[in-house]
């Protein structure tokens, strides 16, 4: 876990409790100078990209970094990560690049995107989709909460009385519709895990679960005949199961969190489409201020449904991981 930590604009990142860098910002140009780096290069590149994530979260007006006092190697390095550029003599760090930088917060950021080879599920053709992960995929500090965000791939022996629980609370079933016996979500459960094309997380805050989220690939999904889905678009439910976790300070988080974690895990998604029922008015004023675009409505067999899209441009363009301001304080 990286920390960072704001001295009145001289800032030191720390792994643990050791230093591996300091800087020091120049809030009025702009400007992030490099006071001390650590001998390793990859070190070095993991320290800047979370200082910049710092940064941008604390001064949501600050557009850029001009990084000062890199030396050649680091700059070289920085640029084949795709973290920063030249634009003109400056070397710049740009939040819309850092924050997709894969390693801050997924767990097995170095599993490359399946190379891609169409199949036939069901009469739909679409990519192979790649082998489902295990345990924690993805985790980020919320500084407006001090809290960690993180989501875990759910499993039949740990999650099933959790499932259970809230798919029969009331709030939950008057959307979902799925209360039943402990039976019934075993099934259904192991039929979510069972399917390519769906993967169940269970999202925690300081490892306490909150919510279960089912990931879905729209080409393969029921939505997919309702418009012109994508190879690599991605869409989800959700259930917010803990009344402590409900309302808008937390909504703040976990969902543009969840929205990250769908573009970082394949750098091909370009949209995230949902359906949530179009009398929703709640979760559809939630899903707008979000940035998600309303497309239209059409009728499922099981219910009518609103269509709607967040594209990766205005995701990151528009900083959308972060609707809020924050204090200073943040974590990678």
């Amino acid at each position: 876990m990286t920390v960072v930590q704001d001295g009145g604009g001289d800032l030191r990142i720390a792994v643990g409790i050791t230093t591996v860098m300091r800087l020091r910002l120049d809030e009025q140009l702009g400007h992030l100078r490099i006071l001390t780096t650590p001998d390793d290069p990859q070190l070095a590149i993991s320290a800047i990209s979370a200082a910049a994530e710092a940064i941008f979260g604390w001064r949501p007006t600050l557009d850029r970094l001009v990084l000062e006092s890199a030396s050649v190697e680091l700059a070289r390095e920085l640029m084949n990560h795709g973290l920063a550029l030249m634009a003109g003599a400056d070397f710049v760090l740009l939040p819309e690049l850092i924050m997709q930088r894969r390693d801050n917060w997924l767990v097995n950021a170095k599993r490359p995107p399946l190379p891609q080879l169409h199949v036939m599920t069901d009469g739909k053709r679409h990519p192979r989709r790649s082998p489902k992960p295990v345990g924690k995929v993805y985790a980020r500090f919320i500084p407006w909460l001090a809290e960690v965000i993180s989501f875990r791939v759910a499993n039949v022996d740990g999650d099933l009385h959790l499932l259970h629980r809230w798919m029969n609370d009331p709030r939950v079933d008057a959307f979902w519709n799925e209360a039943g016996d402990l039976e019934k979500h075993r099934r259904y459960l192991s039929g979510i895990l069972a399917d390519p094309h769906m993967l169940p997380l269970i999202g925690c805050f300081d490892d306490e679960p909150f919510g279960y989220f089912e990931l879905y690939w729209a080409k393969e999904n029921r939505i997919a005949p309702f418009y012109d889905a994508d190879d690599y678009d991605r869409g989800w439910h959700v259930v917010v199961g803990e009344d402590a976790y409900r309302g808008r300070r937390y909504i703040s988080a976990w969902l543009p969190s969840l929205m990250h974690y769908m573009f970082l895990d394949d750098c091909r998604t370009q949209r995230i489409v949902g359906e949530p029922a179009a009398a929703h008015a709640q979760q559809l004023r939630n899903l707008e201020v979000s940035g998600f675009a309303k497309i239209k409505n059409f009728d499922f067999p099981h219910k009518r449904a609103t269509l709607v899209m967040l594209l990766r441009e205005r995701f990151f363009g528009d900083r959308l991981w972060l609707p809020a301001a924050t204090s200073p304080a943040t974590t990678s």
